[in-house]
């Protein structure tokens, strides 16, 4: 298998990022003056970094953001811009897709690029990430276009999105990755228990995470007693760390020595402000337990 030379270099990252899954098509539908007052207050607040993916809104959401840097193009240098390819979906924007697969081969990840570029109004993209594993992916083939990618100056930084830690280790070993964007929760401990933040805490590589709030949907259908228990807890540890159960479950999150920075799925400014006043708050470990604990239902083994 190729090696890369390249060595990894560092990113920063704000607290969070800004997702924009839920504001175009698929969601709010925001107009573009919405866009644009959504865009900077965010911005005031410090959070720069916002994640879309080519396929949001039916691809149609990048174009929407776009419309924004079109008309403020002094915005594009207060932002970073993570994006994903590589989910073939069929929509209307793309009739030449007749059932939903997955490609990360060089053509296809090079043009989802010139399309994203085009539709964001920008030179470049700062993260790209590959969004779903291909089960056919060639890892050389990949490292060769993210490093024309690179070299060209079209992308600075890669990483993938949802892949088990053996892929992630396949795309890693043959070209230094900066990010795992993985789903994680209070309920969706997976990553915690399945090797996956093992993985990113050994390399010093500070996943991103989508759902941080597991969808609302914390509580299990059908399973009053654990829902009696979850609610005791969450009672107890919210009035004890004085936060809403939004606040505790990114708590929760921020507690994993691998860094966590959860993308925020909202529409709404004051959430994004909930999320920035839990910064200087520290869960004890005790108390992360008792919420996985209580998630799981059962006591530690």
């Amino acid at each position: 298998m190729r090696q890369t030379s390249s060595k990894r270099k560092a990113i920063e990252f704000s607290p969070y990022l800004v997702g924009t899954m839920r504001l175009g098509k698929w969601g709010e539908n925001f107009n573009t003056k919405q866009w644009l007052e959504f865009i900077e207050k965010s911005l005031a607040l410090g959070l720069k970094d916002f994640d879309h993916a080519d396929i949001y809104g039916d691809y149609t959401t990048e174009a929407d953001f776009g419309k924004v840097l079109k008309e403020n193009p002094h915005l594009r240098n207060e932002m970073q811009i993570t994006t994903k390819c590589g989910i073939r979906m069929p929509a209307e924007k793309r009739p030449k897709n007749k059932m939903k697969t997955y490609d990360s081969g060089d053509k296809y990840i090079l043009q989802s690029v010139e399309n994203s570029l085009r539709n964001l109004h920008t030179d470049y993209i700062d993260v790209l990430l590959l969004h779903r594993p291909d089960f056919l992916m060639n890892p050389n083939e990949i490292a060769e276009t993210f490093e024309k990618l690179r070299d060209d100056g079209k992308v600075r930084f890669f990483g993938v999105s949802n892949f088990t830690t053996s892929q992630f280790e396949m795309i890693n070993s043959v070209f230094p990755l900066i990010t795992h964007q993985i789903e994680a929760s209070i309920s969706h401990l997976n990553p915690f228990e399945d090797g996956t933040l093992d993985q990113l805490l050994v390399k010093n590589i500070r996943p991103t995470v989508w759902s941080p709030l597991g969808g609302g949907n914390l509580k299990q259908k059908e399973n009053y007693k654990l829902n009696q228990e979850l609610d005791k807890v969450f009672g107890i540890l919210c009035e004890k760390y004085e936060v809403n159960t939004a606040q505790l479950m990114l708590l929760f999150l921020k507690k994993h020595p691998s860094g966590i920075i959860p993308v925020l799925g909202t529409s709404k400014p004051e959430r994004l402000e909930e999320a920035l006043e839990i910064d200087s708050k520290n869960m004890e470990k005790e108390d992360w337990y008792a919420l996985y604990s209580a998630t799981k239902g059962e006591e530690l083994p």
